[in-house]
């Protein structure tokens, strides 16, 4: 499949490049090429840093998340790898004041190595940072294995609340605990319909029948859990939403949050018709919807699929989630659903 890029080698820095030069007022490059930072950072005024660093290629996530009420800074790796310590750790020095960091960490395996080791490297240089794991896919460990889970788009949950919740100075150890409680809170089922190409080999990620649809598939190809014949989407919604509620049951009168998230090859036609189908689920077990998201964010460069990510807040996480923001790629958060 035709790629459009000057070089394997240059694909994240060009893709940088454009960036900047599109945001120029939100965002920023750092001292280091590959750090993303907001342009006007309050960190060194006693707000707490929210930073992540992670492989480039799943955008908008997350280098687009960048600015006011979201993310400080992104550290930007090579395309589908995870930044190295040092590189995570120039991102860190960059934009931690007093107030210490919160390095957010995408759960898996580079990611993780890696991430913790950057905040080790931080703690030792005297600075206050605080790694915290984000998981919430529920088809890559077992019920109470949750801690093993795969980091999904669910995540996005978390970048917002803690994001808008730093944004109002509340201070590390609060977030990290808010942190907690709303990744306790989120759970996210994928599947996937056909293979993104890789920028690196132009070969196909993975391999499905075309009347097939894999349940689970992680955003690198990993392995999903279940495969089953192509139909009608309103039959593998609902058995993917049974399949969420039957791992976190969520009980009439619970306002809860819908995030449809495609996989980067799926229209926004197919997108809306899948939440139209959540949202009536739902609703059909008197489980209220507010605020939803819907679109592409957490992608596998054009790999068809979806995601749905269902998120129950309380008024307080509710309202962060809500909260005004500014950055190039998080959309603005409406009001609707059936509240």
């Amino acid at each position: 499949m035709k790629k459009l890029f000057n070089s394997k080698e240059r694909m994240p820095d060009d893709m940088i490049d454009g960036f900047i030069a599109a945001y120029p007022t939100i965002v920023q490059r750092g001292a280091h090429p590959r750090v993303v930072r907001r342009t006007q950072l309050k960190t060194k005024k006693g707000k707490v840093a929210i930073l992540i660093g992670n492989g480039s290629g799943h955008e908008p996530i997350a280098m687009g998340f960048v600015g006011v009420g979201l993310l400080d800074a992104n550290v930007v790796g090579d395309v589908f790898a995870a930044p190295s310590p040092d590189l995570i750790l120039e991102g860190i020095e960059e934009v931690t004041g007093d107030a210490g960091a919160l390095l957010l960490i995408s759960r898996h395996e580079g990611d993780v190595i890696n991430g913790n080791a950057a905040a080790l490297l931080a703690q030792d240089d005297g600075l206050n940072v605080q790694p915290f794991l984000m998981y919430d896919d529920i088809s890559s460990a077992p019920k109470d294995q949750e801690h093993e889970r795969r980091g999904a788009a669910g995540t996005m949950f978390m970048y917002k609340v803690l994001g808008a919740a730093a944004e109002n100075n509340m201070p590390l150890d609060e977030l990290l605990q808010l942190g907690e409680s709303v990744r306790s809170r989120v759970r996210t089922l994928g599947a996937a319909v056909a293979p993104g190409v890789s920028p690196l080999t132009g070969e196909l990620m993975f391999n499905l029948p075309d009347d097939e649809v894999f349940i689970g598939m992680g955003v690198h190809g990993e392995p999903g859990v279940s495969r089953r014949t192509m139909g009608p989407v309103n039959e593998l919604v609902k058995s993917m939403v049974e399949d969420l509620l039957d791992e976190r049951p969520i009980s009439a009168g619970t306002t809860t949050v819908i995030l449809i998230n495609g996989s980067g090859g799926t229209t926004m036609m197919e997108l809306l018709t899948i939440h139209g189908e959540v949202s009536r689920l739902l609703g059909e077990q008197n489980i209220p919807t507010t605020s939803p998201m819907v679109g592409s964010f957490s992608t596998t460069q054009e790999m068809a699929g979806f995601s749905i990510s269902l998120f129950t807040p309380t008024p307080d996480m509710l309202a962060l989630w809500q909260a005004e923001h500014e950055s190039p790629h998080f959309p603005k958060i409406f009001a609707g659903g059936s509240v």
